[in-house]
């Protein structure tokens, strides 16, 4: 087997289940899991009624490219989003069965072995974006998110000469696990370092669509580019899907869109790897990506939760104010997140992740330690009821 698997570190769910071996919740509460981003609210019922429509088609085989009205209506989708002069939908888009195996397969494709290959990536972060790195023989640089930098990475922490060795730097915002959302001119400051040291910006925006402030949505790379002038957006991916816009997580479906001299080598590759979207989910992602009156009403009651969330967690712990995504991201009382989430299950049935699972100690200390991450995803109820409890928990140690 491929060696590189040794370096694979645990997942942190998997570490999460070590940490609660042997603990015994309270027999009388029903367990609410606060750990997995995997979104509770009802489907966009249209995605799924395409999906039935053309059900018969997956006695066909798909092609790699996509149909050209998924492309198209991803091509118009985010040109309206984000302001853009354009997608070109025969180069610029390529539709992928979501951003994670995306993601993971593009690093495969893009880092070239014969010189220095660093991929560098928040921290704490999505994992795979390392486990990418590692199986591609790259090594990953990983930039400290802390509270002092808004927690978002401190770019004037890398010197030039390690800049020179990025092939790849991963950036995710809205943020996971922070819910930070990286500023229009951070964008254009990092098209700038990639410019002067030659590496590929990769935006993981899979969160983009899911914000608090309506007049407000997240800004993004591409849009940056317009900003810029450089609709060719070349050095520039953004990974987007209908996971958490549509809450479509089993449908796997999202796209890869920007510099077409790099969509164009990635399409050859994944016609080898053969993970072509199926068709009728290619029909149930045009449904989507065309509406956004569900994706408004999404955001609604994700506000509705923060809200009530924030209005009982608010005065027992302290988390960053949240911009986007569905995470809150408190610093835990006494500092020790595992501990503290130990505590959660044991008390209150209540699960949640340990921050410290999320990050790597890189620059000495682990970014991660003393918070845990809290995934709003549950419908309002069961994510109020989690609220009360870890209050609860917490006002009992006081």
């Amino acid at each position: 087997m491929n060696p590189d698997l040794d370096a694979l570190k645990p997942y942190p769910f998997e570490r999460l289940a070590a940490l609660k071996a042997g603990l015994t919740p309270p027999a009388g509460l029903a367990h609410i899991p606060l750990t997995i981003g995997e979104p509770q609210h009802a489907p966009y019922p249209a995605a799924l009624e395409a999906l039935h429509a053309h059900q018969t088609d997956f006695a066909r085989y798909p092609a790699t490219a996509g149909l050209p009205a998924l492309r198209e209506a991803i091509g118009g989708w985010a040109t309206r989003r984000f302001g853009l002069a354009g997608l070109d939908p025969e180069t610029q888009v390529l539709p992928v069965n979501g951003t994670r195996e995306a993601i993971f397969a593009f690093v495969q494709a893009a880092l070239d072995r014969t010189r220095p290959a660093q991929v560098a990536m928040p921290n704490p972060f999505y994992q795979i974006y390392e486990g990418a790195t590692l199986l591609a023989g790259g090594e990953p640089l990983f930039l400290d998110c802390r509270a002092e930098n808004g927690f978002r990475p401190d770019l004037d922490a890398v010197p030039a000469a390690t800049w020179r060795e990025v092939q790849v730097l991963f950036l995710c915002s809205p943020g996971n696990p922070t819910g930070a959302v990286t500023p229009l001119d951070d964008f254009k400051r990092l098209i700038a370092l990639a410019d002067e040291h030659d590496f590929i910006i990769a935006s993981d925006e899979c969160y983009s669509e899911l914000y608090l402030d309506e007049a407000a949505p997240p800004p993004g790379l591409l849009q940056a580019c317009a900003a810029l002038g450089r609709h060719d957006y070349r050095r520039c991916l953004v990974f987007h899907s209908l996971s958490k816009r549509s809450n479509l997580p089993g449908l796997r479906s999202g796209f890869v869109a920007g510099d077409a001299a790099l969509i164009a080598p990635f399409r050859r590759y994944r016609t080898y790897h053969g993970c072509a979207m199926a068709l009728p989910v290619q029909h149930a992602a045009i449904a989507a990506w065309n509406d956004e009156a569900h994706v408004r009403t999404n955001r609604e009651a994700y506000r509705a939760k923060f809200a009530a969330v924030t209005e009982i967690l608010a005065p027992v712990l302290d988390f960053p104010t949240p911009e986007a995504s569905f995470y809150l991201w408190p610093a835990v009382p006494g500092g020790d997140d595992e501990a503290f989430a130990r505590e959660l299950f044991t008390q209150a049935h209540v699960s949640v992740l340990p921050g410290s699972y999320m990050g790597r100690a890189a620059s000495g200390a682990n970014p991660g330690r003393g918070r845990v991450r809290l995934a709003l995803v549950a419908e309002v109820e069961a994510t109020v009821e989690a609220a009360r409890r870890i209050r609860d928990v917490i006002e009992r140690r006081l």
